[in-house]
């Protein structure tokens, strides 16, 4: 498979775990915390994430990404009761946009789609998306790493902790790969 698409699966694996590592430092109950009304809870971010990922993913090649089922404005209520549900959503959103970037092939990445009827390639399409979902992902680590204060696990380079990390990194001879392949 092209190149472009390797590194795309990579970086939404990366983002995706990014959430997930910091979900997962988190009580159920903080997953629902917003600072105020106008700020999202990591619920709300989930399901956001999930609709979209729903919406531009499914039928990808054939149909527009903005689909008629799709209610954006209900992403944002507090719709998600549970870890369970909210874990559920995140991986149903994942699972639709790895299986759209699995069956796509170098000859795709030219073909136009639309969003909202605007005409993207497919590669213009996917780089929409991979800027997009690492926003929403960093404003989850951001919610997460304010919860937890001072317990807080690093998901990066801890802090002064970066002669160690570029040690290591410069330990190994060069080669051609991808900056997550080591995490």
């Amino acid at each position: 498979m092209n190149s472009y698409l390797e590194s795309v699966k990579k970086q939404f694996l990366y983002y995706k775990m990014l959430g997930e590592k910091a979900m997962e430092q988190l009580e159920e109950k903080q997953l629902f915390w917003q600072y105020n009304a106008e700020s999202n809870s990591i619920a709300i971010l989930v399901n956001h994430l999930a609709g979209n990922m729903l919406s531009r993913f499914a039928d990808f090649l054939t149909t527009d990404g903005e689909k008629p089922w799709r209610n954006r404005d209900q992403e944002f209520a507090s719709l998600i009761q549970s870890r369970a549900e909210l874990m559920e959503q995140w991986n149903k959103g994942w699972e639709c946009l790895m299986n759209a970037i699995d069956h796509l092939t170098d000859t795709d990445l030219e073909r136009v789609i639309y969003i909202r009827n605007d005409g993207h390639t497919v590669t213009e399409a996917i780089n929409r998306q991979l800027a997009h979902y690492p926003y929403h992902i960093g404003q989850m680590v951001f919610i997460a790493k304010m919860l937890k204060n001072e317990d807080w696990q690093t998901l990066s380079i801890a802090r002064n902790k970066s002669e160690t990390y570029n040690q290591r990194k410069f330990s190994q001879l060069k080669d051609k790969r991808h900056y997550t392949d080591d995490l």
